[in-house]
């Protein structure tokens, strides 16, 4: 192992870390704990000394047991990307829900971590399509998810291209608004998840269901994401919404499909955001 740790010390802290995880972040589904329980953490990060950051504050360690906490670890401080908030990410696996054999598109997959968690919870016979940008996390993310057969890494941007049919896509990268390919390629009753940022650097996680009569929509938590990358021009915005907007959308729609009417809360080129309930 990277950090000189044996392997049943490592599963000692994986074990005692997915129990913390999950009850921070008020998830009851025992396949998460188990998803998170199974992955290392630290086989998707640089070698050690790692720098993990909580509430604001640095430290650089090589001691394996501050990484299995709820904090960020970075991967490349300059840039500013970092591993993620683990009960950030149970809360919103457990939003979308995973089944096995279900086909899941993972938007910004870094170097792979959180990938390696979802290909668990569709196992078996399901597959995961991991979007990564930037290159060089790409190639990491290639060579650390080699152990997962049902995973394909993709060095390239997942917006503003036809992607594959898709029971859930998980975006790990904020938008100023979602791509209209990723509503159309989502199955009945496929779960969209994406951070929402109309303003800058902040905006609500919004949970997208495809249902029958169109897609129903909702804002959870405010979050903050490094944007998307490869998104080729910014959306032009005819109404910029504001706090109480975001938390008011029900529905969001394909202009295409749709022009936007009296409840439209925000309006894109291509999509626009409804307070109106899908029937």
């Amino acid at each position: 192992m990277k950090n000189g740790m044996n392997p049943e010390a490592s599963q000692q802290a994986r074990a005692s870390y997915a129990a913390q995880i999950v009850r921070l972040a008020g998830v009851e589904n025992s396949r998460i704990e188990e998803a998170f329980a199974e992955v290392a953490r630290e086989a998707f990060l640089p070698d050690p000394p790692w720098t993990v950051i909580s509430m604001g504050s640095a430290l650089v360690t090589s001691n394996l047991a501050d990484i299995y906490d709820n904090v960020l670890v970075a991967l490349d401080a300059q840039r500013g990307i970092n591993n993620g908030e683990p009960a950030l990410h149970a809360a919103w696996i457990d939003a979308v829900g995973p089944q096995p054999g279900e086909t899941v598109i993972h938007v910004g997959a870094g170097t792979g971590y959180y990938t390696a968690i979802l290909a668990c919870l569709v196992e078996p016979r399901g597959r995961i399509e991991a979007f990564e940008y930037e290159a060089d996390l790409a190639a990491k993310a290639q060579r650390n998810l080699q152990p997962c057969p049902s995973v394909t890494v993709h060095a390239t941007s997942a917006f503003g291209r036809v992607l594959p049919n898709a029971d859930v896509i998980y975006v790990n990268a904020g938008v100023v608004a979602p791509d209209v390919e990723w509503l159309r390629a989502l199955n009945p009753g496929g779960r969209l998840i994406f951070p929402w940022q109309p303003q800058k650097g902040w905006g609500p996680a919004v949970l997208v269901t495809r249902r029958a009569g169109g897609f129903s929509a909702r804002s959870l938590m405010n979050v903050g994401f490094i944007s998307c990358s490869g998104v080729a021009e910014k959306p032009s915005i005819k109404n910029l919404p504001s706090e109480a907007d975001l938390a008011a959308v029900r529905s969001i729609w394909i202009r295409s499909e749709r022009e936007p009417d009296a409840s439209a809360v925000a309006v894109y080129n291509d999509v626009w955001f409804s307070s109106e309930e899908v029937s």
